[in-house]
């Protein structure tokens, strides 16, 4: 059984063609990456992807999205695209379109997915738990987290956790948010735990320092940051470490977590550089709950599009298609 299955981010959309076979295992076709900004809508890209496929799609799709879904007009934090998904079927030449979170698809997909696609990055080197809370969560354009629940029959809650508020946690985190105040009505984690985060938090130890820096985009400051080229890039990407790990801590205490799955864009670049960072000590850093955080281990997926994946594990699950 086949159907279309994409994963539409701030950044990218991708599309891809899934197929389920009789033992349950789902494969993904060549997957098509377009960029968001050359296209005007879902539709525009979808007709591109069809375009070039030099084939039939199948009647049927699964589409993750950096959103919730189950509303009747779908607006994205970071993608100027509007969705209606009452519509969309008709607007895709499909018989139906179901959507789905983002993260509640990685969720799914790291339900799907072996221990040999889940990487240990930190805490006891364990897997997940046969049946427990699961914390997902990831940066990328933005912060996305989901939690999944294991067991016979996994369930996926799709959550907006990474826009609960940013809290710092020393005097230079203190100055930082100062900072982030003067541009921003709320400043929430996804503010500085995210790719366009980093930016945030570079400009901020800047403008503390009073310094001048040109304006760089986002991928030309991790650049800058991962090569030891500008300290100041350095000095930003050790702070980013510090408070992914605090977010983390936080966001799997709060849902009771018993292991945690990291994912997002931003994973493959910095994972390595993770250990050393601090990240852990602060995930940990929990007061009397530290012997638990201790407890937990924090896994990654390695699965290179865990979106594509989980949307379509989702959607057969769900329709049995």
């Amino acid at each position: 059984m086949e159907l279309i299955t994409a994963d539409i981010g701030g950044t990218h959309c991708r599309f891809a063609i899934a197929t389920r076979q009789a033992d349950g295992a789902i494969s993904l076709s060549e997957i098509a990456k377009l960029k968001v900004a050359e296209h005007a809508s879902l539709q525009s890209a979808f007709e591109t992807y069809r375009a070039g496929l030099g084939r039939e799609v199948p009647a049927h799709a699964a589409i993750a999205l950096a959103a919730p879904t189950d509303v009747e007009l779908i607006t994205l934090a970071n993608n100027p695209w509007v969705i209606r998904p009452a519509l969309a079927a008709e607007r895709l030449g499909l018989k139906s379109v179901m959507f789905i979170n983002d993260f509640a698809a990685v969720a799914h997909a790291v339900a799907k997915c072996g221990t040999d696609e889940l990487e240990w990055i930190a805490g006891p080197h364990e897997g997940l738990p046969d049946e427990g809370v699961v914390s997902v969560i990831g940066p990328g354009t933005g912060l996305g987290v989901a939690i999944l629940l294991t067991g016979a029959q996994p369930r996926v809650i799709a959550t907006e956790g990474g826009h609960v508020d940013y809290a710092p946690l020393d005097s230079l985190e203190d100055q930082i948010l100062q900072q982030l105040r003067k541009r921003f009505r709320r400043v929430s984690v996804e503010r500085i735990v995210s790719g366009s985060g980093f930016a945030n938090v570079h400009s901020a130890l800047a403008a503390i320092e009073g310094r001048a820096v040109p304006h760089r985009d986002d991928s030309a400051l991790w650049k800058a940051a991962l090569e030891d080229k500008d300290a100041l890039a350095q000095s930003a990407f050790d702070r980013w470490c510090l408070a992914l790990g605090a977010v983390v801590g936080d966001l799997a205490l709060a849902q009771g977590a018993e292991a945690v799955v990291l994912a997002g864009g931003m994973l493959p670049r910095v994972r390595h550089l993770l250990g050393p960072s601090g990240f852990h000590s602060r995930f940990t850093a929990k007061g009397r709950f530290e012997a638990r955080m201790t407890a937990i281990p924090i896994l990654h997926i390695t699965h290179p599009e865990p979106g594509l994946l989980g949307a379509a594990a989702a959607r057969f699950a769900k329709e049995q298609l």
